[in-house]
C-alpha cells in the first residue's frame, strides 16, 4: 500500500488558516505607473510608482492592491518585507479564487 505523498508546492496566493488570503509579492518600486506585471510560482510581480523611501512604496502597494482587489485599504495588510522587494500581503474579505481572478485580469503585458 502506498500513500500519496503530499508535494509541497509554492503558491504565490494561498488561504491561511485564519481565513485571510496571503499574497507573496515581488515589488518593483520607482516604476512609471502601478501595475501587476506577472505571476510566477513564487510571487506576483507588482511595479509601484512610488519610490522606496520612507515607506512610500509600501503605502502605495497596499493602496494599489486594495483598489485592484476591490476591498478597503484597511483590509490589506503588509505582513512581511517592509524593507525588502519580497513582500507578504494579507487580504481579508475575499476568497483565494476571487483574488487570483482579479490579479490575473490586471496583468499588464506591456510592462
Amino acid at each position: 500500500m502506498s500513500k500519496k505523498a503530499k508535494v509541497a508546492t509554492v503558491d504565490p496566493v494561498y488561504q491561511s488558516t485564519d481565513g485571510k488570503v496571503v499574497i507573496t509579492i515581488l515589488a518593483k518600486p520607482g516604476a512609471k505607473q502601478n501595475a501587476i506585471t506577472d505571476i510566477s510560482e513564487e510571487s506576483i510581480g507588482v511595479q509601484i510608482a512610488a519610490p522606496p523611501v520612507d515607506g512610500k512604496a509600501n503605502m502605495e502597494l497596499v493602496k494599489f492592491m486594495a483598489k485592484t482587489l476591490g476591498v478597503r485599504k484597511s483590509d490589506v495588510v503588509l505582513e512581511r518585507g517592509s524593507k525588502s522587494h519580497s513582500k507578504t500581503v494579507a487580504v481579508t474579505g475575499k476568497s483565494k479564487e476571487d483574488v487570483l481572478g482579479m490579479i490575473r485580469s490586471q496583468i499588464d503585458t506591456d510592462h
